[in-house]
């Protein structure tokens, strides 16, 4: 049985609880975690190159307009 919020609960049957939490948990596979790794880091470098670009751009775009580039 929960307890109602607020009300206090001993070492032991909060371990207890949190045992039983964590088995409902469906961990990835080890497949699983590198495939995400991998497109974690791929639309990482994707994400910086876009935003080089646009840096690029941007830059000597504002620089045209202010007359800057000689």
């Amino acid at each position: 049985m929960m307890p109602q919020t607020g009300q206090k609960v001993g070492a032991g049957e909060f371990f207890r609880q949190v045992r039983q939490e964590a088995n409902k948990v469906t961990w990835p596979t080890r497949k699983e975690t590198l495939v995400t790794t991998a497109m974690v880091f791929a639309m990482s470098f994707l994400a910086a190159i876009f935003f080089f670009v646009v840096d690029w751009f941007v830059s000597h775009g504002v620089r045209l307009i202010l007359g800057l580039g000689a």
